[in-house]
């Protein structure tokens, strides 16, 4: 039997027949109803870098201060001279005005200078000042380069593209407009932002250009796939998603800008550009990460204005990326039926320009009447399922008896030992992943290797020790999905797994973190009993839930029952907050 504690002021427990799984195996990952999938090239995720020694806004200036180093505060980074560009790089007075070209992450503390593109750790940053990084001027920390077999690809891929208007068969050129809803984007529209289609593929191509230059870094295509009376998209990009970070449009950018439109799809910043002049930029990831690495980009806006899409899941992504952004200068448009996303809008001949004006500011002092919250509660209102969260697929039973998955709560799971609460956690976890849910596991008391296989094995559907000829097939499907590991095994602290949770949210956008389990971080409080240690680290749990709009599921060992006797929430070592939740 399991018990399963849900966060928020309601208690649900989950009761299953002994030894019988609720719920069934779902469809393929291909058929499960969900976002548009991403499809990537075969790499494996980056690896979940925890900082050993975790910098402070206040730590980063008095460091500056202390070794004579001028910046300027910005939104999200501090600006300072860079010292990976000398001044004979500076050509003129306008050079030399804009030589704070180093940007510092005020949360990270990694650095990005704009006029090398060197970039580095905050540990690389002091290196390279205190003259401890041999070489670091000479190009050590530069942007690491595209790897050659991604360049030779992408510089084929973009050789074999066409624009769309030189295509010689008017009735493909009609084909694809329809596909990609382009009916009413013009020929320079798509001109100016580089735009080519690639025929064997039936894809549009999205071109990334280095700043300052155009240089070709990378490329995503936009495939589109039948499917039933609707088009189904497909994005593949080249490089990997960790190292595709092309604010598309960029290049059209310049230094008087000071308002900007974020859009989730290339599409929609090409629908925008088009039909009010405005500065766009597409987001590489669309609503899943805002990686830090492109706030640098964005320091320049005074005004940034999210147009994500048309769902609750854009709406909650906005809010997320404003908090990157310092939300003081973030409005948003929210979701609706007269304010669809960008292209579908110019399409329906709705007037862009009022949806704009509409946005909402991310950021208000206080809440002082019901009138600031009343489009937010019609939001809800009008979209009551998506509200209820991401359902499970392979679980019907708990969808049914939860609604569905949703931010800011905490689940506790219990049972006794051997009862497979691993086992069950990792595909509920899975579950969940696979369609989009940016997922952070913490895994104390067994490695990550043993669990990857768990999950590969329930990813697959299947016994892979005996179809290892299918292992890199699906290995390489695992490989695309938004799932990060801990490297923590054995008793940790609770500060430091917090500050490892606050870290992913912030790099990976992470939505669900599962901790596995409450015990390994009994030990390391210094509290006067096991009740108060499981009362603060819970405490801890739930107010990181709370203040990151993330679901944490925490496993915890119920103390020891007779083998007749069933689990009651008392059972989960006598602490009255967690039974309480």
């Amino acid at each position: 039997m399991w018990v399963l504690l849900r966060g928020g002021y309601r208690l649900r427990i989950l009761l299953p027949l002994r030894g019988v799984w609720m719920g069934q195996r779902g469809l393929p990952r291909n058929l499960v109803p969900g976002p548009p999938r991403r499809r990537y090239r075969k790499e494996a995720l980056p690896a979940l870098e925890v900082p050993v020694l975790p910098v402070t806004t206040t730590e980063i200036r008095q460091y500056l201060r202390g070794h004579g180093i001028p910046f300027q505060d910005g939104h999200s980074c501090l600006r300072a001279p860079s010292p990976f560009v000398e001044s004979s790089q500076l050509k003129d007075q306008t050079d030399v005005a804009n030589s704070f070209s180093l940007f510092i992450d005020k949360t990270t503390g990694r650095f990005l200078c704009m006029t090398s593109l060197a970039e580095g750790s905050w540990e690389d940053f002091q290196a390279s000042v205190e003259g401890q990084g041999d070489g670091t001027r000479e190009g050590v920390l530069l942007s690491k380069a595209p790897e050659a077999e991604d360049i030779e690809e992408v510089q084929r891929i973009w050789d074999r593209a066409v624009p769309l208007w030189e295509l010689p068969d008017p009735e493909e050129v009609q084909l694809a407009r329809t596909m990609f809803g382009l009916n009413k984007v013009t020929d320079d529209t798509l001109r100016r932002f580089s735009v080519r289609y690639l025929r064997s593929a039936c894809s549009l191509v999205f071109p990334w250009f280095s700043p300052g230059s155009l240089r070709l870094r990378g490329l995503k295509l936009l495939g589109a796939e039948h499917q039933g009376n609707g088009v189904h998209y497909v994005e593949t990009t080249i490089p990997r998603p960790g190292a595709y970070h092309n604010l598309f449009g960029l290049p059209l950018i310049s230094r008087r800008d000071v308002e900007v439109v974020l859009t989730s799809r290339e599409l929609d910043s090409l629908a925008l550009n088009q039909s009010m002049g405005l500065p766009t930029l597409a987001l590489p990831r669309g609503t899943s990460c805002l990686p830090p690495a492109l706030l640098p980009y964005l320091e320049q806006f005074r005004r940034i204005v999210f147009w994500l899409g048309d769902d609750l899941r854009s709406w909650e992504a906005a809010k997320l990326f404003a908090r990157k952004l310092n939300p003081k200068r973030c409005s948003l448009v929210r979701p609706g039926d007269q304010q669809p996303c960008p292209l579908e809008a110019l399409n329906q001949g709705l007037n862009l320009s009022r949806i704009l004006r509409s946005a909402l500011p991310a950021w208000h002092k206080s809440i002082v009447s019901f009138r600031q919250l009343r489009e937010e509660v019609l939001g809800e209102l009008s979209n009551v399922e998506q509200v209820a969260g991401v359902r499970w697929s392979r679980f019907p039973d708990l969808s049914r008896l939860l609604k569905g998955h949703r931010k800011g709560e905490l689940t506790v799971f219990t049972g006794p030992t051997g009862s497979g609460k691993t086992t069950f956690i990792s595909e509920y976890a899975l579950d969940l992943c696979s369609q989009g849910v940016n997922t952070l596991w913490g895994s104390f008391e067994i490695s990550n290797v043993r669990l990857a296989r768990v999950m590969l094995t329930q990813f697959a559907m299947g016994r892979l020790e005996e179809q290892l000829d299918k292992y890199d097939e699906w290995a390489d499907r695992f490989e695309d999905l938004p799932l990060y590991f801990m490297t923590f095994h054995g008793q940790q602290s609770i500060k430091t797994v917090i500050d490892t949770m606050q870290h992913a949210v912030y790099v990976y956008d992470i939505c669900h973190v599962v901790i596995d389990n409450l015990q390994f971080m009994m030990g390391q409080e210094q509290l006067s009993t096991d009740i108060a240690a499981q009362d603060y680290i819970v405490g801890a749990f739930r107010k990181f839930a709370t203040d990151s709009s993330c679901h944490v599921t925490l496993v915890i060992h119920p103390r020891k029952e007779d083998d007749d006797k069933e689990l009651q929430t008392a059972s989960i070592f006598g602490s009255a907050k967690v039974s309480g939740l």
